[in-house]
C-alpha cells in the first residue's frame, strides 16, 4: 500500500489524485442513510462544529486516539512508551488513563499499540479506494436484492473528494448506487467533481437565520444554501433533513422559513424533507477526545410532546404541498425515527 496520502485541498479540485482517505467507520447493513441496505464509509474532517454533534470524532482531518477511560486497566504500557519519546501526554486519574494532553500530544498513535484492553482506540485510519471496494464489494448481494448501496458521509466526506470521487465512480462502475451525505459547507468545485458519480444527495437546512446558525455551528449558512441550490439546478435527486433541536430551530419562524425556501428558491423539487429529532448520539465519543459539548446532558423532558411538535411541523410542510415525513423511513404502520 502507498503510505503517502494526498488530502484534498478544497481551493484545487483539479489536483492530484486521492489514494486515500481518512474514516472513522464503515457501517455496514444500514437502513438509514439512502435507500435498502447500504455500506456507509463516515470520512474525517468537518468545518463545522455543531453543539449537538453525533460524530464529533470526525471533526479534525488526521487520525486521533480517544480515550474511553473505564476500559482502562492500569497495565502502564501506554505510560512507558509517551515517556519514551518523551511527550508525557497521557494524564493519569488514580492507576488510569483518564485523558490526554493534546498540546503534548503529536498523534504518534504508538500508546494504542500498546493499549492491551482497548481502552485507547484511533478515530481514523486510512483507507484506499481498493481497501473500500473491497469490502463494499461483500454485501452487493444485499443490495441488489433491497435497492441498496454505498453512502458516504462523515464529518464533510467532500473535504475529501478526490477519494469521494474515485471511490464513487468505481462503484457506478459496478452499478452500485451511490449516495453523499455532506453540510455542503463546501467549494462548489468539489461537488462538480463528484456529482456525475452520484444517484442521490442527503444534506441538511438546521437554520435559515445565518446568524444563530453561526452561533450553534460555527459557520454562517450561505455557503450551503447556495450549493443546495446548486444541487437543484443540476437536477440531482436530493433529500433535505431538518434535525429539529430543542432551543435552536424548534419554534415556528424556521418551519416557516425552511418552508418558503424550498418553495420558492428549490421550487419544491426535494424527493422528500425528513424532520429528525435531537438525539444525544455524540457525548461519549467527545468524552474519548475530551471535547465539550455545549448540549451535553441535554435532554428532552416530554419526547412524546417533543414527537407530536416534529409531526405538527410535518403536517405544516405537507399543508404545503411539501413532501415531509419524520424521520428517516416512511414505514406502513408507523414513522421510524
Amino acid at each position: 500500500m502507498n503510505d503517502k496520502v494526498t488530502m484534498a485541498n478544497i481551493d484545487d479540485p483539479v489536483g492530484s489524485e486521492a489514494v486515500a482517505a481518512y474514516v472513522t467507520n464503515v457501517q455496514r447493513f444500514t437502513i438509514h442513510d439512502g435507500p435498502g441496505i447500504r455500506t456507509e464509509l463516515f470520512l474525517k474532517g468537518c468545518p463545522l462544529r455543531c453543539e449537538w454533534c453525533s460524530n464529533p470524532e470526525t471533526y479534525e482531518r488526521f487520525p486521533q486516539v480517544g480515550v474511553f477511560t473505564t476500559k482502562c486497566i492500569g497495565c502502564g504500557y501506554c505510560l512507558k512508551v509517551c515517556a519514551e519519546r518523551g511527550k508525557n501526554a497521557l494524564i493519569i486519574g488514580g492507576n488510569h488513563i483518564v485523558g490526554i494532553n493534546r498540546q503534548l500530544c503529536d498523534n504518534c498513535l504508538k500508546c494504542e499499540e500498546e493499549c492491551m484492553s482497548g481502552a485507547l482506540t484511533i478515530w481514523g485510519k486510512k483507507m484506499t479506494v481498493d481497501d473500500a471496494m473491497d469490502v463494499i464489494r461483500r454485501d452487493r448481494e444485499f443490495y441488489e436484492r433491497s435497492g441498496g448501496g454505498v453512502t458516504l458521509s462523515g464529518g464533510e466526506a467532500l473535504l475529501q473528494w478526490q477519494f469521494c470521487r474515485d471511490l464513487l465512480k468505481r462503484c457506478k462502475e459496478e452499478d452500485i448506487h451511490t449516495c453523499v451525505e455532506s453540510a455542503l459547507h463546501v467549494n462548489p468545485k468539489a461537488i462538480d467533481e463528484v456529482a456525475p458519480y452520484i444517484d442521490l444527495f442527503i444534506t441538511d437546512i438546521k437554520q435559515m437565520d445565518s446568524t444563530t446558525h453561526k452561533k450553534f455551528t460555527g459557520v454562517g449558512n450561505e455557503l450551503i444554501l447556495s450549493n443546495i441550490k446548486k444541487l437543484v439546478e443540476m437536477d440531482m435527486p436530493l433529500i433535505i433533513r431538518m434535525p429539529i433541536i430543542p432551543g435552536f430551530n424548534d419554534n415556528e419562524t424556521y418551519i416557516d422559513a425552511t418552508a418558503n425556501f424550498i418553495l420558492n428558491e428549490l421550487h419544491n423539487k426535494p424527493v422528500q424533507i425528513q424532520m429528525l429529532k435531537y438525539r444525544p448520539l455524540g457525548e461519549e465519543k467527545a468524552g474519548t477526545l475530551g471535547l465539550p459539548l455545549q448540549m451535553k446532558g441535554m435532554t428532552v423532558e416530554d419526547g412524546e410532546g417533543f414527537e407530536l411538535q416534529i409531526r405538527s411541523y410535518v403536517k405544516q410542510m405537507n399543508d404545503r404541498g411539501i413532501p415531509a415525513i419524520p424521520g428517516t423511513k416512511k414505514k406502513k404502520e408507523k414513522e421510524n425515527e
